[in-house]
C-alpha cells in the first residue's frame, strides 16, 4: 500500500486549453503562455514543452531563475519575459550594483555574474515596470529585447503617464507594450473598459508596436481587449473563469488506517469535530505541507467512486480526516479522490475561500508526480 497522494497532470489537457483560448481570437493576435510558479505548480519544464510544441512561441515567467530554467530546457527559440522586470540597486548601495550581482529568486546575490550578463546569457526579456528599471537596462543593454508595462488602474506594477512619457522616444529594443486588467473576471465590472480605454489612449501614439492587455478573463471579454498578444495563465489548467476548458490536474490520496468512533467522540486538533452517530473515520496521507490547505478542514469534500466523504476536523501538516460511514468499500489502501471529475481545482477552493490559483501553486513535492499526454 503507498503512504504517498498521486499527481496526474494531463498535459494534452493543458494544449487543449491554450488552442481553444487561442482560437477565441483573431489569426493575428498571438497567444502566449504564463507558466510562473514552476507553472502554476504544474511542472514549467514539462507545461513550457508540450506548448512549444503545440506552437506557442511566448512565455510568462515572475523572476529571473524561472526564464533561466526555461530557456535551458526550452532552447533558444521562445521569447521569455519576466513579468518581475529588472534588477535596480538596493537603497544606499554602490551605484554599479545591477552590474554585480546576479538576481536568482528576484533578488540579487553577491559576487556572481552580473544581472546584465544573466538576462544575455539566458536570452531573458525584462518587463519594465517603472522609469529606474528602464534607465538600468537601457543603460546596461541598449539594444536588449524588452517590454513595458503601463498602470492602467491596477495600481500594482506598470508606468503611470507622467513616468512613461519621461522616457521620450522608445528606442527598437522595446519589443512589446502591456498592461493588466484588474477585473476581468468580473466582466460587468466599470474597471474593465476603464482600463481599456486608458491603454488605448496611453499606447495611441505607438500603436505600431505590439500591444498586450488581456489574461485568460481578458481574453472572455472581447475582442476589443485583445489587441496583439494575449497571456494565458489559469486558463491552461481549465481554471474559472475559464469554465469551459478541460481540467488538467488530478489529485488522489491514500487511506492509510480507519477507525470506529462512538457518538460524543471528537477528532483531530482542538476536538472541533464530534461525532453524533457511529462513524468511521478515515485518515489520509496528506496535509497543509502538500497544499491541501488548513481552511480546508470541515469544509471540503472527497470521493470514494461516486460517494461522497466530508473532511471532518482540522487539515494538520501530513494528515487529513474523512468522515467515510457512508462509503461501505473505503478500507485502508482506498484512494480518495481530492481533484479529478467529481471536483475541480475551483470546488475545492471554495471550500477553502479562495481562488483555484491558490490550490494549484500550493500543491507540494512529496506526491507521485505523473504526466499523461503530449
Amino acid at each position: 500500500m503507498s503512504l504517498v497522494g498521486r499527481l496526474i497532470i494531463d498535459l494534452d489537457a493543458i494544449v487543449a486549453n491554450w488552442r481553444a483560448l487561442d482560437a477565441l481570437t483573431a489569426p493575428h493576435v498571438e497567444t502566449a503562455a504564463v507558466i510562473k510558479a514552476d507553472a502554476y505548480g504544474c511542472g514549467a519544464t514539462q507545461v513550457g514543452t508540450a506548448l512549444t510544441k503545440a506552437g506557442a512561441r511566448t512565455f510568462f515567467v515572475a523572476l529571473p531563475d524561472e526564464g533561466a530554467s526555461l530557456r535551458e530546457n526550452l532552447g533558444p527559440d521562445p521569447k521569455i519575459y519576466i513579468l518581475a522586470g529588472y534588477p535596480i540597486p538596493e537603497p544606499h548601495s554602490h551605484p554599479s550594483a545591477t552590474q554585480s550581482p546576479l538576481p536568482v529568486g528576484g533578488r540579487l546575490r553577491e559576487g556572481a555574474l552580473s544581472a546584465r550578463h544573466f538576462y544575455a546569457t539566458h536570452t531573458l526579456r525584462p518587463i519594465l515596470n517603472s522609469a529606474v528599471q528602464a534607465a538600468a537596462w537601457f543603460r546596461d543593454a541598449p539594444e536588449g529585447p524588452c517590454a513595458i508595462q503601463l498602470d492602467t488602474g491596477m495600481n500594482r506594477l506598470g508606468m503611470e503617464l507622467a513616468e512613461f512619457t519621461s522616457l521620450g522616444s522608445l528606442p527598437a529594443s522595446v519589443r512589446l507594450i502591456m498592461s493588466h486588467l484588474a477585473c476581468a473576471d468580473a466582466p460587468a465590472h466599470p474597471q474593465n473598459p476603464a482600463q481599456l480605454a486608458e491603454f488605448t489612449r496611453l499606447t495611441k501614439p505607438i500603436s505600431d508596436l505590439p500591444r498586450s492587455l488581456a489574461a485568460t478573463a481578458g481574453i472572455l471579454l472581447d475582442a476589443d481587449y485583445h489587441f496583439d498578444l494575449t497571456r494565458v495563465g489559469i486558463g491552461l489548467y481549465g481554471g474559472w473563469p475559464f469554465t469551459a476548458g478541460r481540467p488538467a490536474v488530478t489529485v488522489h490520496l491514500p487511506i492509510i488506517q480507519i477507525r470506529d468512533v462512538a457518538p460524543g467522540e471528537s477528532v483531530g486538533y482542538g476536538a472541533t469535530w464530534t461525532a453524533h452517530r457511529p462513524s468511521r473515520i478515515a485518515t489520509l496521507s496528506s496535509g497543509y505541507a502538500d497544499g491541501l490547505i488548513r481552511a480546508l478542514g470541515g469544509n471540503a469534500t472527497g470521493y470514494i467512486g461516486s460517494q461522497p466523504a466530508p473532511f471532518v476536523g482540522r487539515v494538520s501538516m501530513d494528515l487529513i480526516t474523512l468522515d467515510v460511514t457512508d462509503c461501505p468499500t473505503a478500507q485502508p489502501g482506498t484512494l480518495v479522490e481530492i481533484l479529478g471529475p467529481h471536483q475541480t481545482i475551483d470546488d475545492l477552493a471554495a471550500a477553502a475561500s479562495t481562488i483555484g490559483h491558490e490550490i494549484l501553486t500550493s500543491l507540494g513535492t512529496r506526491y507521485q508526480r505523473r504526466y499523461t499526454g503530449a
